[in-house]
């Protein structure tokens, strides 16, 4: 599903007119997922009614009850004179990892793991992407989406965006034999660690057609970040898995650091 941007830089998604779900829920779970994902920070302002309605094509009304729903939730506070202000605070847990143990694991899961590349682009990288690699706007990279599968069923979809200044040439052919760490790792490009967040997402309709299920099912969206020995990231993926057919373990031993499998 193609999202644009709002005046805030918040991505917007259209609503589906021809979808079950009613439209003012479209909208509630599309502000609840950039609210639970950080896009919409704590006492950030949410668009008002009229902003709203001029994004989707909706009624004022339709705008109103998905801000509603936003307050039930305890995700957002109205007031009259200030509008909309986001009042949900992410409670997030670190786990230290040991970043050659999980890069070991993630290239070991890309291997036994067979993959079929959707596209493959080389592109100006949007703000948002480009803020997450610490370039400049507009700096070219690797735009990558690939489908894991498990047996002949489709596990998840993986979108990467990686900095085209590395030494690294990627193709269609190279993605499908290597996941793009070995492709960073032959190009001399040292893996020192990386951020990872894991959350729940509703799939979207674009997402659910390539995934064989139904949109907004229930997903496991993994965000990494990989950074070389510099401190520089070098990588970033948002990956969107199964709930059905992916989960994570932790090998957790008493005196060292657990080891992310």
């Amino acid at each position: 599903m193609a999202r644009g941007k709002d005046g805030s830089g918040v991505a917007v998604v259209p609503v589906q007119r021809a979808d079950a779900v009613p439209l003012y829920h479209q909208i509630f779970l599309a502000l609840r997922d950039d609210i639970l994902r950080g896009r919409l920070a704590f006492g950030a302002s949410v668009p008002t009614e009229h902003e709203l309605g001029a994004q989707h094509g909706v009624s004022r009304i339709t705008a109103r009850r998905a801000l509603h729903e936003l307050a039930l939730h305890k995700l957002v506070e109205r007031r009259r004179r200030t509008g909309t202000r986001v009042v949900y605070q992410a409670s997030t847990v670190p786990i230290e990892a040991n970043v050659d143990q999980a890069i070991e694991s993630l290239m070991a899961f890309g291997r036994n793991t067979p993959v079929k590349v959707v596209d493959l682009a080389k592109e100006p990288a949007p703000a948002d992407i480009a803020d997450i690699l610490e370039r400049q706007a507009e700096t070219i990279v690797y735009r990558a989406r690939r489908i894991r599968h498990t047996g002949h069923e489709p596990l998840g979809l993986v979108t990467s965006w990686m900095p085209a200044d590395l030494g690294v040439k990627l193709t269609k052919r190279s993605l499908t034999a290597n996941p793009i760490l070995k492709h960073l790792a032959d190009a001399g490009v040292v893996i020192a660690g990386g951020r990872q967040t894991v959350s729940a997402q509703h799939a979207g309709a674009d997402t659910a057609a390539l995934l064989g299920i139904e949109p907004r099912d229930a997903m496991l969206r993994i965000e990494r970040v990989i950074l070389d020995d510099g401190g520089r990231p070098v990588l970033f993926t948002i990956a969107d898995y199964r709930a059905d057919r992916y989960r994570i373990s932790l090998d957790l031993q008493s005196g060292t650091r657990p080891a992310i499998g």
